[in-house]
């Protein structure tokens, strides 16, 4: 548990490491960590979610363990398995010996391949614990997950029970391309992120594009949400427009009109579709 006694703290907090929040995270985030519950994240590609973790261990001072999901993960990329080759190598430098006295010499430490899960839960001081793009997985490691979470400690049947030292502080991200199971959410505060507001995404242009002017970065955060309304298949995210600006800045571009918006979509847009269309919008009289 932190130190933070408001969700002012909290926001300030973040905003030191570099994550500009708003209420509604600040608050979030707090009662998590009162609560000692999971924070779910969910909202589009490129909202922050993933940033939000790296600014907790930022703020907290916690070492970042991350679990990348993706199709396919099963228990042993998620938690742990045993370092087979190195198992073998030492079964033929015992060849030989009965099988009860080399059993224990190579179900140890010495050959435990430590997964995301299993160092998160074995860390010696407090860490957070970033389980990204949760909606990739399949079922049967979703469930794995929320035994995880129920009580963070597992069982490894050669080492017995490993309980975590520090309760880690969690953030699981999702883009929403699945459904999540209730027993996950009953687990975890829900957090939606959206894109951010005018106002927040000019305050995170100034914070993150230091040379760019106050008057630009009103036009570019305004630019961007009027892009993003006009549904395009993949909408420019937070990390696009600061890209967007840099170049820009790079261009020596004083002021964004129309023509400079076209010229330079390619930054904000990734499909000749959306490039299109948005170009038909801007061009529009």
């Amino acid at each position: 548990m932190s130190n933070w006694s408001s969700t002012d703290d909290v926001a300030e907090s973040l905003q030191r490491s570099g994550y500009l929040t708003d209420p509604r995270i600040a608050q979030v985030v707090f009662l998590a960590d009162k609560l000692e519950k999971p924070i779910l994240a969910e909202g589009p590609a490129g909202v922050g979610k993933t940033s939000l973790a790296l600014a907790l261990a930022q703020a907290t001072g916690r070492r970042l363990v991350r679990l990348q999901c993706y199709e396919g993960l099963d228990e042993a990329k998620a938690l742990y398995e045993w370092n087979y080759h190195k198992q073998l190598l030492r079964l033929q430098s015992d060849e030989g010996k009965a099988w009860h006295e080399i059993e224990g010499d190579i179900f140890t430490e010495e050959f435990l391949l430590e997964r995301p899960l299993l160092e998160a839960i074995r860390a010696e001081s407090a860490v957070v614990l970033l389980i990204d793009e949760v909606d990739r997985v399949e079922m049967e490691t979703e469930a794995l997950l929320l035994e995880v979470l129920d009580a963070f400690q597992v069982t490894i049947p050669e080492l017995g029970t490993v309980t975590a030292k520090d309760r880690p502080i969690v953030v699981l991200t999702s883009n929403n391309t699945r459904e999540l199971s209730e027993a996950l959410k009953r687990r975890c505060l829900f957090l939606h992120i959206d894109y951010p507001s005018v106002e927040r995404e000019q305050r995170i242009l100034l914070a993150k594009v230091p040379d760019l002017p106050d008057a630009m970065a009103t036009k570019i955060a305004k630019t961007v949400r009027s892009i993003r309304q006009l549904a395009v298949r993949k909408a420019p995210s937070v990390s696009e427009s600061l890209d967007w600006a840099r170049t820009l800045l790079a261009l020596g571009v004083e002021d964004v009109d129309a023509k400079i918006t076209v010229g330079t979509l390619e930054v904000l847009l990734k499909y000749q579709s959306d490039i299109d269309k948005a170009s038909r919008e801007l061009l529009e009289p």
